[in-house]
Order: C-alpha cells, then sequence, then structure tokens
C-alpha cells in the first residue's frame, strides 16, 4: 500500500461534505464470509449441491425446493461473522458527519453492527425474514431457533429471506434512494466489488462529484475514472485511512 496515496485519501476526505460507499463481497471477506466467484467461493462449495448459486438462489428454486433452498441457505449465509475494520471505519465517518450513504450488495447486516445508520441495502437482508402468504414478519433469531424449512406461526406457510431472489425485482425505494445518494455525493469510494453484477454495479456511473476512490484487489471497469486506486484488502486501506485522519 502506497503511504503518498494514503496521504492523499485522507486529504480528499477532510475536504469532503458527502461521501457515499458504494461496496460488495470484498467487505465481508475479511469477516471470514465467503465470496461467490474466488477459489473458495460460493460457487467453488455449491457443487455438492448439484446447481449453481444463481439457480438455488433464485425464486423459482426457492418455491420448487424449499428444503433444497433452506439447507444451502442455512450453510452459507447463517454464519455468525463479526463486522471487521472497513465497517468500523465507515460507521466512524458517518459519525463524525462525512459519510452520508452506504450502499452495499451484501446481505449480511454487517455495516448496521458496526453502527452504520444510512445503508441501502440493494440485494436485501437475511435479518428479515417474511410470509410471502399472509404477510408475517419475522427476525433472524427465529430462523436461528427452527431447523430445515421455517414455518409461519400464524398460517403454517414457509417463510422468506428478505433477500432478493435471481428472478425478482429490486426494491423500488431502495433503488431510488442508492442512486440519489451517488449523484449527490462528492465523492464516491467503491471498495470490495469488481463491479461485475447488474443492475447493481452501473449505478456508480450516476456519481459526477469531484473524487472517485477505488478499493479493489482486481481490476474494475471504474479504475481508469478514479483517482486513487488500491490493490489492498480494503479493511487495511480504511484502518490506514482512519489512523491518518486520527493524527
Amino acid at each position: 500500500m502506497n503511504r503518498e496515496d494514503i496521504l492523499r485519501f485522507a486529504d480528499i476526505v477532510r475536504a469532503s461534505r458527502n461521501i457515499v460507499f458504494f461496496g460488495g463481497a470484498g467487505v465481508s471477506t475479511e469477516s471470514g464470509l465467503k465470496d461467490y466467484r474466488s477459489q473458495d467461493g460460493i460457487y467453488t462449495a455449491v457443487q455438492q449441491y448439484g446447481a449453481s448459486p444463481e439457480e438455488i438462489l433464485s425464486h423459482d428454486y426457492f418455491y420448487a425446493r424449499t428444503e433444497e433452498f433452506y439447507r444451502f441457505y442455512r450453510d452459507f449465509f447463517m454464519v455468525d461473522a463479526q463486522s471487521n475494520a472497513a465497517h468500523l471505519a465507515l460507521a466512524e465517518l458517518e459519525k463524525r458527519g462525512k459519510l452520508k450513504a452506504v450502499i452495499t450488495q451484501n446481505i449480511d447486516g454487517l455495516h448496521q453492527k458496526a453502527g452504520s445508520g444510512k445503508v441501502y441495502e440493494l440485494h436485501g437482508t437475511t435479518a428479515k425474514y417474511t410470509c410471502p402468504v399472509c404477510g408475517e414478519k419475522y427476525t433472524k433469531q427465529y430462523l436461528l431457533d427452527t431447523a430445515g424449512v421455517p414455518a409461519c406461526r400464524k398460517c403454517q406457510n414457509p417463510i422468506k429471506p428478505d433477500v432478493v431472489l435471481y428472478g425478482e425485482m429490486l426494491d423500488d425505494d431502495v433503488v431510488t434512494g442508492a442512486v440519489d445518494a451517488i449523484s449527490r455525493a462528492d465523492t464516491l469510494i467503491i471498495g470490495g466489488t469488481s463491479l461485475a453484477v447488474y443492475p447493481a454495479a452501473g449505478f456508480v456511473r450516476y456519481f459526477n462529484g469531484r473524487a472517485l476512490i477505488v478499493i479493489n484487489k482486481s481490476a474494475t471497469n471504474m479504475d481508469s475514472r478514479a483517482d486513487i486506486v488500491f490493490r489492498d484488502g480494503i479493511g487495511e486501506v480504511m484502518h490506514a485511512l482512519m489512523t491518518e485522519l486520527n493524527t
């Protein structure tokens, strides 16, 4: 990690009044959660299920093979993880009035766990569940207290995670809020995402602010527009940033 880049990053943050963070799976892998496409990711581990993650995590698969869906879901998305240095740094920047919104493709709720208040979860959340038949609401704890397919107490039908499955539309209010936040930002930090998942990744095109920072171990299609590109772990970069801001 280049020391001069951290100093420049800190100067940009000090001069910014409206920072927005757009993040993906790389933010959560440092908390021990699997991403999708790395060597140790879900795509490799899922071979035992005889289907791709896109198939299992689809609207049709949930309703046709609910038991198999929840077996996969519990294995990969009910892991007890803690917020890492990146989550904590972003929450601190919000507390200081610098960061105005976090826009995440992740569904793990670790930004909120770290203390972030304004979070747009583009793909939903594993923290909440709804019965698609009667509309009864449940929390993650209800799922943890059950085994197999969790049934609605009210009507006994399977409840569904408040996660956007393949074949489902993103929530209009979340999309509108995220795009509005990006379009108003004076600084956009893109972290832990290759910007390969659409339509979510396309939202960064609405950024017209002064400074763009990219923190990702592999190349993204926004690198050429960025003021600074870090190829280091996002937790390491954000920790170094906060250390500099605190001096």
